[in-house]
């Protein structure tokens, strides 16, 4: 490495992978702690005789030697660091004073030092030896195993939702009419999948976490991952809890399509150009950050995934083994697959492109749905959030459902003729009983909350319509009658 490279990472101040040490006559002992945690994470970059700000102060000149000699012993002192690092300061001379760079390299193991286990995140050592969750996810990137290639001998492929399985076949005909599964069956499927795979403790076949998480009936994939949820939130009026909102418990598949459904409930899809062809911006949208969060995700936490609309932004949220801490950038962009079987399985029936495309595809149609520029941000917790304008989430309906708020809370409802006219209109309609899912459907009105709100509670209030279980106001079978001795207009 050249004077320049060195100068050139020094200006790059503090992070992840860069960290300063004064040790102006001596190494100070923290330095094996980033030794530690370089090692334990994504290797990183050590300067010795450089201050926390990136001022060079340098190495006393009289220290350099014994200092690189301490370095050397400690490092290899399977008692101070564990197993023995064989790392090499090497000295430069800048703006007239001598400085130490260490590079240290990622592990394929553990290291401790002091018998303490240390990880970075963003410019800190942490440790994280009384941790449990921390210590697990830490084994888990140093394992070359993958936890979704556990297998389960016990389940056979009739313990699958055969309809999921048929469903990812047809699908295969986006990328070709001649897809190799369309001739195979549902157990060469699987087998072609990788998710058909041998225990390597028992020498015993069996179906694959993946392959329970893709294909699984709703039971099965409870019996082995009972933490297994994905929240969808739709958060306009109340800020506090939510507008709208689908829990979901179900396989990969399933999730997906409910997922989707739920962004285009909520979400609108304006006209869009792409070059000289209209395209739904939207769709491409959730279709990258939805697979995303359901391919990538670290299925052995408790953490739900979530994606959620709000008025301004769409994000979501999974928790994840992360390659590094904080935002992600396009430019610089090296993606790593968290569970290859099943982002093959994505890929095969279209939902999801080579490896980083997605990052690309949300900043291409980001910028054409909103104007904005979505952000990645990497941690224990992957997010990804999406920019909105108002025309993405402006409700629309007919004029007179939406066009009449009033002013004034205290106003009568019914002095608006527009208000006046919808009245009697659903009066007639509950001239039988109707429940509320009945009226809301009879006047085309999605937003639950804006119509009990704005609608069915003034009725209720002025006497216009009567609850058939008055005593039961919240009851499921609950019904809204008009009051018998109205006068209906014709």
């Amino acid at each position: 490495m050249t004077t320049d490279d060195i100068v050139s990472l020094i200006r790059t101040g503090e992070g992840q992978t860069i960290e300063f040490k004064k040790s102006y006559e001596s190494v100070t002992k923290d330095v094996y702690e980033t030794v530690c945690s370089f090692s334990n994470s994504d290797g990183g970059h050590i300067f010795l005789g450089v201050l926390d700000d990136g001022t060079i102060n340098g190495i006393r000149e009289d220290r350099v030697e014994a200092e690189k000699k301490d370095f050397v012993t400690t490092v290899n002192n399977a008692m101070k660091l564990h197993p023995p690092l064989y790392l090499c300061p090497e000295a430069y001379s800048i703006e007239g004073k001598t400085i130490l760079y260490v590079y240290v390299p990622k592990a394929a193991y553990v290291c401790r030092c002091r018998g303490r286990v240390f990880d970075r995140n963003n410019d800190s050592d942490i440790d994280i030896t009384d941790n449990e969750e921390l210590m697990y996810r830490l084994y888990a990137r140093k394992s070359g195993n993958y936890f979704v290639n556990k297998v389960y001998p016990a389940f056979a492929v009739s313990d699958l939702d055969t309809g999921a399985i048929e469903h990812a076949r047809q699908m295969t005909r986006v990328r070709s009419d001649a897809h190799p599964w369309l001739s195979m069956n549902d157990e060469q499927l699987l087998r072609s999948a990788d998710l058909i795979l041998e225990d390597t403790a028992t020498r015993q076949e069996g179906l694959t976490l993946a392959a329970v998480l893709l294909f699984g009936r709703r039971s099965t994939i409870m019996s082995v991952l009972p933490q297994h949820k994905t929240d969808a939130i739709y958060r306009i009026e109340n800020m506090d809890r939510y507008d709208d909102r689908d829990v979901i418990v179900a396989n990969l598949l399933e999730s997906y399509d409910r997922l989707m459904e739920f962004g285009r409930k909520h979400l609108n899809d304006p006209f869009v150009l792409e070059g000289v062809q209209s395209v739904s911006a939207r769709d491409a949208i959730l279709r990258e950050i939805i697979s995303n969060m359901l391919e990538h995700r670290d299925f052995s936490s408790g953490f739900v995934a979530k994606l959620i609309i709000e008025r301004d932004r769409i994000y979501t949220e999974n928790s994840n083994q992360p390659h590094g801490f904080g935002r992600l950038k396009l430019d610089t962009l090296q993606p790593f697959s968290k569970n290859p079987p099943i982002s093959k399985v994505f890929r095969e029936i279209g939902l999801a492109d080579e490896l980083g495309s997605g990052m690309r595809n949300t900043y291409k149609y980001t910028k054409l749905y909103s104007g904005g520029t979505p952000d990645f941000e990497e941690g224990d917790v992957f997010r990804a959030t999406i920019p909105l304008n108002s025309t993405a989430t402006e409700r629309v309906g007919p004029v007179n459902v939406r066009s009449t708020p009033h002013d004034n809370p205290h106003d009568n409802p019914h002095d608006n003729p527009h208000d006046e006219a919808r009245t009697e209109q659903i009066l007639k309609f509950c001239a039988v009983p109707r429940n509320r899912t009945e009226i809301q459907e009879y006047l085309d009105i999605k937003d639950r909350s804006y119509f009990q709100k704005k609608i069915l509670k003034p009725l209720l209030d002025s006497g216009d319509l009567c609850l058939t279980l008055p005593d039961k106001p919240q009851s499921k079978n609950q019904r809204y009658v008009a009051k018998l001795n109205r006068d209906l207009k014709k």
